[in-house]
C-alpha cells in the first residue's frame, strides 16, 4: 500500500464516526432496544417468574421466523429467475435457523408443568396456532392450507392479507419446478417430474447444482418436520393431554402435524432412485 492510499484509507476512517469516535448512531438506537426489551409484558398477578422466559422464547421465534421468511422469499423469487446458487445458499442459512428453533425448546423445557400452571391460564385463547409467520412459512414453502384463513378468525387485517398473499404467490416448490422448467426439464405431471429428478440424480456431475438444491429443499423440509416433532414434546411434557389454549386438541393437533411434507416428490424421489 503506497503511503498515499495508507493516507486515504486513515482519512476515511477517521470520518467514519464510528463508536466511541462520535458516531451518530447508537448500538441501543440501531437495534431500537428501547422498544425491544419493554415487549415482554407479562400478563400474571402476582408475578410468575417463569412467564418471562415464556414469553421471551415465543418472541425470540417469531423474530427468526420473520428471517426465516425473507430468506425463503428470496429464494423463491431467485428460483423465478432461473437461478440455483443463491436460492441454495439461502435455503442453507434458513437450515442453520432452523437447528437453533429446535435447540431453542431446550430452555422451556427447563420451565416446570407446575410452574407453567401458574400463568397458563392468562393465555387463553392465545396460542401458537396463531403465528400468521408460522403459517406463511408453510404457505411460501408449499404446504398452502386456505382453510387455516375460515377455521381462524383471530387473525388482524394485515396478517389475513399477508396470508392470502402467500396463497396466491407461487410457493418455493412451484418456483422450484419452474427452474427445472427453464433449465430444459419436463415438469408438468408428475411422471415428468419423477422422469426429470431421476435424470439428474443419475448424473451429478453434470446436474450438481440441480441436485445440491434438491437435497437443501429436503433439508429445510426435514428440519421443520423435526421442529414440529420437537415442539410436540415439549408441549406433551408441559401439559400431557390437555387441550390447547386455543382450543385445538394440543398434543395430539400437534402430533398430527409431524408427518406433513413441504415436497412429497422429492420424498418420494428416493424410492424410485
Amino acid at each position: 500500500m503506497t503511503n498515499e492510499s495508507a493516507g486515504s484509507v486513515a482519512g476515511n476512517w477517521a470520518d467514519a464516526h464510528f463508536g466511541e469516535q462520535g458516531g451518530r448512531l447508537t448500538y441501543g438506537d440501531y437495534l431500537r432496544l428501547a422498544g425491544l426489551l419493554d415487549a415482554q409484558v407479562p400478563e400474571s398477578s402476582p408475578p410468575a417468574h417463569d412467564e418471562l422466559l415464556f414469553i421471551t422464547i415465543h418472541q425470540v421465534y417469531e423474530l427468526w421466523f420473520k428471517l426465516v421468511l425473507h430468506e425463503l422469499t428470496n429464494a423463491r423469487d431467485r428460483l423465478l429467475d432461473g437461478e440455483t446458487y443463491l436460492p441454495r445458499v439461502r435455503l442453507e442459512r434458513c437450515l442453520s435457523i432452523q437447528r437453533v428453533l429446535v435447540s431453542q425448546v431446550d430452555v422451556i423445557d427447563t420451565m416446570t408443568p407446575q410452574d407453567f400452571l401458574r400463568f397458563r391460564s392468562k393465555l387463553s385463547p392465545a396460542s401458537g396456532f396463531q403465528s400468521a409467520q408460522f403459517r406463511e412459512i408453510e404457505f411460501l414453502s408449499g404446504l398452502k392450507d386456505p382453510t387455516y384463513l375460515q377455521r381462524f378468525r383471530g387473525l388482524s387485517d394485515a396478517e389475513r392479507a399477508r396470508l392470502e398473499q402467500r396463497l396466491a404467490e407461487p410457493s418455493l416448490w412451484e418456483a422450484f419446478l419452474a427452474m427445472l422448467g427453464k433449465h430444459g426439464f419436463a415438469v408438468s405431471s408428475a411422471e415428468e417430474r419423477f422422469d426429470s429428478l431421476l435424470t439428474i440424480s443419475a448424473d451429478r456431475e453434470r446436474y450438481g447444482p440441480l441436485w445440491d438444491l434438491a437435497e437443501a429443499m429436503v433439508a429445510h423440509d426435514q428440519a421443520w418436520s423435526l421442529w414440529r416433532a420437537r415442539h410436540v414434546l415439549m408441549a406433551e411434557r408441559q401439559i400431557g393431554t390437555k387441550a390447547g389454549t386455543g382450543g385445538s386438541a394440543g398434543g395430539a393437533y400437534l402430533r398430527s402435524r409431524v408427518e406433513l411434507r413441504f415436497y412429497p416428490e422429492l420424498w418420494e424421489l428416493r424410492s424410485r432412485m
